[in-house]
């Protein structure tokens, strides 16, 4: 009997345990990514920049909401959200409570597939059969059917009145101590509501530094802003691959951005020309789908610094 189904009892044990990790503690153990991009024009301040994306509030997650507040004692010169703030159509005041002490500072937003619809039970599966065909979201997908309208209005309303700029295919300023920074930003490219004519044109000659921001990191979108020289990209989405394996790393990226560079600081090259790319793993997960394996949840201090 002990050579019958010793094996196939170890491999569930191994199973359970390491989905009891996943969900219990590698997704609630939220880290702090530290980078270091030489973007600015020589002889500018460096610039601290906090990214946080992809935040997925279900009520009741009261560590992540914590953890969010305790971002704001990093006292960055601005903040970037780079979307999904959602995954719970209840969830709006408990996001703007979270990154209430975040919204004194300077900021700027878009928004993700997840502000706009509720999140839907799937298959985990379909993420690999969509990255063999090609087809991600409603690129190359059916539309959705049926999907929960969240209200993004409401968290739209809640950033706006803190000051923060909204980029939802537009252009954007901030001034921090003197030093003027220009934002273009796309609205969510998963969804194809991204629509960069109407802020193509690269960056404006009279700011000291200009950046792009877009929710997704779908390759059009990562070609139009590095081909209209963007020094940096911000972007989310990918979850960092979510559920990866040991010293190999993301199996997907729900989009067409390779797996390399599924999460952290790399590069993009387009006619010539290359940007920084930044990916933020983000900091939540799909409420369906609760768990991170190799993969824990983040939010990014990017220090911009001048190039050489």
């Amino acid at each position: 009997m002990r050579a019958r189904y010793g094996i196939p009892l170890g491999i569930m044990a191994a199973g359970a345990a390491g989905l009891a990790y996943s969900v219990g503690f590698e997704a609630r153990s939220f880290r702090l990514r530290r980078v270091t991009v030489p973007v600015l024009p020589p002889g500018m301040h460096p610039l601290r920049v906090l990214q946080v994306s992809d935040i997925h509030m279900v009520g009741g997650q009261h560590k992540k909401q914590r953890w969010l507040r305790s971002l704001a004692g990093l006292r960055p010169d601005f903040v970037i959200n780079t979307g999904d703030n959602l995954s719970d159509p209840e969830g709006v005041p408990e996001v703007l409570d979270a990154l209430g002490p975040l919204m004194e500072f300077p900021g700027a937003y878009v928004f993700g597939s997840n502000d706009y619809y509720g999140p839907k039970l799937r298959n985990p599966a379909r993420y690999l059969l969509e990255k063999t065909s090609g087809r991600h979201g409603l690129n190359g997908n059916a539309p959705a059917v049926g999907a929960i309208h969240n209200p993004w209005e409401d968290l739209r309303d809640g950033f706006d009145e803190a000051g923060w700029v909204n980029l939802t295919n537009t252009r954007g300023a901030l001034k921090i101590e003197g030093v003027s920074i220009e934002l273009t930003g796309l609205d969510d490219p998963h969804i194809k509501r991204d629509r960069y004519a109407k802020v193509a044109g690269g960056p404006t000659e009279s700011y000291d530094f200009s950046l792009g921001v877009v929710h997704a990191p779908y390759l059009r979108v990562l070609d139009a802003f590095t081909a209209d020289d963007y020094p940096l990209i911000l972007a989310g989405h990918t979850h960092g691959g979510q559920l990866c394996i040991p010293f190999y790393g993301a199996l997907v990226t729900n989009c067409d951005l390779d797996t390399d560079r599924v999460k952290g600081l790399s590069t993009h090259t387009a006619e010539g020309r290359t940007s920084y790319l930044h990916v933020s793993a983000g900091c939540g997960t799909n409420r369906y789908t609760p768990v991170r394996f190799a993969c824990p949840p983040e939010a990014t201090l990017l220090t911009l610094v001048p190039r050489s």
